[in-house]
This record gives structure tokens, C-alpha cells and sequence, in this order.
């Protein structure tokens, strides 16, 4: 398998030589027995930010791929064109996959599909006030977003635990894979393109704050649209295991804040290793989630 180590500053010519498979899965089947409060022990908070960032994912993703291919053309290395390929395959599917689940949430009763449509309206709106190239800065500042969470999940068991139910674990393992596969393209095309220093540093600082106030506002209107939350306890419990968990700790501000770094570049954190590891686990000869593969046959 190979391992890829950033050793510099990049130009088109010089992209390493990752590996960015599209694969063809699906999880809807095995999620269709999913309980309400599917978290680690019935968690209301945990379930209701899992439902959260799900509902942001599907059109999300197809806004990333739309800024990553207006500029494929423009791409001259081989390297990154392929890896351009390979990026705008995994978001569609991750696109797919995400709408299945928020489908089945919806059924439950959370409000994922008035959440898609709001992401949708907005990013189209974005895409018809702002330049392209201000697009790509933030699809590339969010997929920093999306890399930190990836590592966290992949790289922490206490973060795979709060997930609760197997199959939506699965699932955010798989997208988290294939974020750490892929978490340099936008940023490797943006700079190939010739994006500022300055666009793609204060696009960050602008998303930083309001992709964190937004979610929290949308998942806690999710949350107090929720019945358990009006029992007794339930809701104090929860936020104290939330507080407690990974996902609220300085250094995960910190390491995005890193991306304001003059000299960053997504490769600075080596997660080869991580990503070898997953993918033999859940895709190798006996890879955990081969079974939910679909072959060209069927």
C-alpha cells in the first residue's frame, strides 16, 4: 500500500501520489431497524449532533464537488487530476449515502430535510453572489473541518463510541476514511489555481465561527423539538456526557486553528498510517464493511 509523506511546499507538478478510490457502497439497508435515540446509551445530544451533521452532509458535499470541478480544466498535473477524479467520486457517494440516513431520520422525526434544503438555498446562494475561486477557499477551509473530525474518529475509541449504534458507526468510519483519503484535493487545487494567502486564510476564520454557531443552533432547536428533552434529567445528563467528550476539547479548536498557519498544508499531519490501517480493517481481505460493497454486477 502506499504511504505518502508531505515534504514541502507544493506545485502542480510536484502533488504527491495518493490513492483515492471511489468506492461503491450502501448502508441503507442495514439502517432501517435504526431506534430514535440511536447514541452511545440513548444519549439525546449525541444522537440529535449525529442527525445534525448528517442533514449539512448530502448538499454539502455536492457544493464541494461543483467548486472542486468548475476548476478541473484549469489542472495540469496528472496526479491531481486524478485525484480530482477520485474526490468528486467519494463526495457523491458520501452525498448518496448521508440522504439515505437523513431519509430514515426524517421518518424519526428529526428535521434533516428542512436542514437540506436550508444548506441547499444557502450554498446556491454563496455560489451566486461569490466568485469561484472564493468557493473553492471555502470548500477547501471546511474539508479542514471534515479532515479534523476524520482523524478524531479514526484515530480515537472513546470518539467511535458515542455513535451508539453499529451501523451508524460504520458509516461515519467510512466517510471518515475517506476524508483523511482525499483531505488535500481541494486545498491542492485551490493553490494550483492560484488562490491568495489571504482569501483562503480569512474564509477559514470567517467558517470557523459560523459553521460552530450554526450547528449548535440547529442542533439544539433540533433537540428541544424532542420530547425526551422535556424529561426529567435528560437533558442535564446529556450535556454533561457531551462537555466530558472528545469532541469538546481544546486541542481539537487548536488543530483547526492551524489552518491560519502562513506555511500549512493539510499533509502536515501524517495520517498515513491511520488511513492504512482503516482501510485494510474495513475494506482489506477481510474488511468489516466488504459486504456492503456493490459490485458493477449488481
Amino acid at each position: 500500500m502506499t504511504q505518502v509523506f508531505y515534504i514541502g511546499p507544493m506545485d502542480q507538478s510536484s502533488t504527491p501520489d495518493r490513492t483515492v478510490p471511489t468506492r461503491r457502497i450502501s448502508f441503507e439497508a442495514s439502517l432501517q431497524d435504526l431506534p430514535k435515540h440511536f447514541a452511545a446509551d440513548g444519549d439525546l445530544i449525541l444522537s440529535h449532533l449525529a442527525a445534525g451533521l448528517s442533514a449539512v452532509f448530502p448538499d454539502g458535499e455536492d457544493f464541494f464537488v461543483r467548486s472542486v470541478r468548475y476548476f478541473r480544466d484549469q489542472i495540469n498535473d496528472p496526479r491531481l487530476k486524478r485525484q480530482v477524479a477520485g474526490f468528486i467520486g467519494q463526495e457523491a457517494m458520501h452525498g448518496r449515502e448521508h440522504r439515505a440516513f437523513n431519509d430514515r431520520l426524517a421518518q424519526l422525526g428529526y428535521p434533516t430535510k428542512a436542514v437540506e434544503r436550508f444548506t441547499r438555498k444557502g450554498l446556491q446562494l454563496r455560489e451566486r453572489l461569490l466568485p469561484p475561486t472564493s468557493n473553492l477557499a471555502a470548500t477547501a477551509a471546511l474539508e479542514h473541518f471534515t479532515a479534523t473530525l476524520a482523524e478524531l474518529i479514526l484515530s480515537s475509541d472513546d470518539a467511535r463510541a458515542l455513535f451508539g449504534h453499529d451501523e451508524v458507526r460504520n458509516l461515519f468510519l467510512w466517510h471518515a476514511l475517506e476524508e483523511s483519503e482525499h483531505k488535500a484535493v481541494a486545498f491542492d487545487v485551490y493553490k494550483a489555481v492560484g488562490g491568495t494567502e489571504r482569501m483562503r486564510v480569512w474564509t477559514m476564520k470567517l467558517l470557523r465561527y459560523t459553521f460552530v454557531v450554526g450547528m449548535s443552533a440547529q442542533v439544539a432547536g433540533s433537540v428541544l423539538g424532542d420530547r425526551e428533552a422535556y424529561r426529567r434529567g435528560t437533558l442535564r445528563r446529556s450535556w454533561r456526557r457531551v462537555r466530558r467528550s472528545p469532541l469538546l476539547t481544546r486541542e481539537l479548536w487548536e488543530r483547526l486553528k492551524d489552518y491560519d498557519r502562513p506555511d500549512f498544508h493539510p499533509d502536515d499531519r501524517d495520517t498515513t498510517e491511520l488511513v492504512s490501517r482503516w482501510r485494510e480493517e474495513l475494506f482489506g481481505e477481510r474488511g468489516t464493511l466488504n459486504a456492503k460493497l456493490i459490485t458493477a454486477a449488481a
